[in-house]
């Protein structure tokens, strides 16, 4: 096998995109974006503090299974309607806005799914595996030539770790979702917890993403944004 000059290897970055592509990876950028603004809205402008059943004439209600009786360790129950009118205001809307959260983690699954059939659609020889792999067995010359391989590889492999963040993210979102389904209620509070901290490493890829396309675009790989926009050469 010939081995890859510097020339060669850069071209690995200007690759043509099918529109099914184009259009995956825009509205995904979208739907990610919708779903940052709704949970920074939410968590910030419209986040209310629940009142403690302590100090505040009984506002939780416990729940109980039988009439009288307070089961060891019952949940308490929030109840809105004791929360003064301005707080109650907050509580709805940040009900709300949640929900779109909810109907734009559902956006996004069906997304994933997409690209799921979009990547198996593909040529063989087009795939994502398929380019790393053929990637890793090209050999290169030339101190310069080996930090592109390496850069190709680097950026290809993090595409894998985003899929498998968004996946994670898709599951533990849909088991959120669907919380009062009996058999998920156990794992509710374990899911919640994984997808409060894969979101912290979704935002940390994009932004290391957008840093690295930008930095890409204005040296080595010009060209490489208007590409996700007209297809590329």
């Amino acid at each position: 096998m010939a081995e890859l000059t510097v020339a060669q290897s850069r071209t690995f970055f200007h690759l043509k995109y099918s529109a099914a592509i184009r259009i995956w990876h825009w509205l995904t950028f979208l739907f990610i974006s919708g779903s940052m603004i709704t949970v920074l809205f939410a968590s910030t402008l419209f986040e209310i503090k629940r009142p403690n059943p302590a100090n505040n004439g009984g506002a939780p209600q416990t729940e109980q299974r039988q009439e009288g009786e307070t089961p060891k360790g019952a949940e308490q129950r929030f109840d809105p309607s004791k929360l003064d009118p301005a707080t109650k205001a907050a509580f709805m809307y940040r009900n709300k806005i949640w929900d779109a959260h909810k109907l734009i983690g559902f956006g996004l699954c069906f997304l994933l799914l997409s690209r799921v059939f979009i990547e198996a659609s593909r040529a063989k020889e087009e795939r994502l595996i398929t380019r790393i792999n053929k990637a890793l067995n090209i050999p290169v010359s030339g101190k310069e030539a080996q930090q592109d391989k390496r850069h190709y590889l680097f950026v290809k492999s993090g595409y894998l770790v985003f899929y498998a963040l968004i996946m994670t993210m898709a599951l533990t979102g849909l088991i959120m979702a669907f919380e009062h389904t009996p058999f998920l209620e156990g794992v509710q509070r374990p899911a919640r917890e994984v997808h409060q901290t894969v979101q912290y490493l979704i935002y940390a890829y994009i932004l290391v993403h957008l840093i690295g396309v930008i930095r890409a675009d204005l040296t080595k790989q010009k060209g490489i944004v208007s590409a996700m926009i007209n297809g590329g050469n």
